[in-house]
């Protein structure tokens, strides 16, 4: 379940960066209510994108300023509460890792799903159903 965290250059120290990234990992978990879950966990990747600080905008000039993006198969986060609660923590652990330097109005976070069938991991193509089996048999309870 790829997460892509871009922000400008300076925003943020390498370690603010792996601490944050981290934090949001941890909060897919916990919203989707599968902290302690190996495959999930296990399964949560992503970049962080770091760009020249005249690279990134706002209102259509070079701003501080940090994007997500989640990429989910459609059986993650359906509702729309479990939506907000992971947009919510998403944007307090980057205004928290930026320590004043962000605007909590220049936070934007996106989800994207991908259709059944359009996701896979090791090479393999796996459909709605496999993913759903996959976390129930490494769930800590199996």
């Amino acid at each position: 379940m790829p997460i892509t965290l871009t922000l400008p250059d300076g925003l943020l120290s390498p370690q603010a960066q792996a601490e944050a990234f981290a934090a949001l990992t941890n909060a897919l978990l916990e919203v989707s209510g599968l902290t302690g879950n190996s495959f999930m966990t296990a399964n949560i990747v992503g970049t962080i994108n770091v760009l020249a600080r005249d690279h990134v905008f706002a209102a259509g000039k070079p701003a501080p300023a940090a994007f997500i993006e989640l990429k989910l198969p459609e059986i993650a986060l359906v509702s729309p509460e479990t939506k907000t609660a992971f947009i919510e923590k998403a944007t307090d652990i980057l205004e928290h890792a930026a320590e004043g330097w962000l605007k909590r109005e220049h936070i934007w976070i996106n989800i994207v799903y991908a259709p059944e069938w359009a996701w896979g991991i090791a090479g393999r193509g796996l459909g709605n159903n496999d993913l759903v089996d996959a976390i129930q048999a490494a769930s800590p309870s199996h």
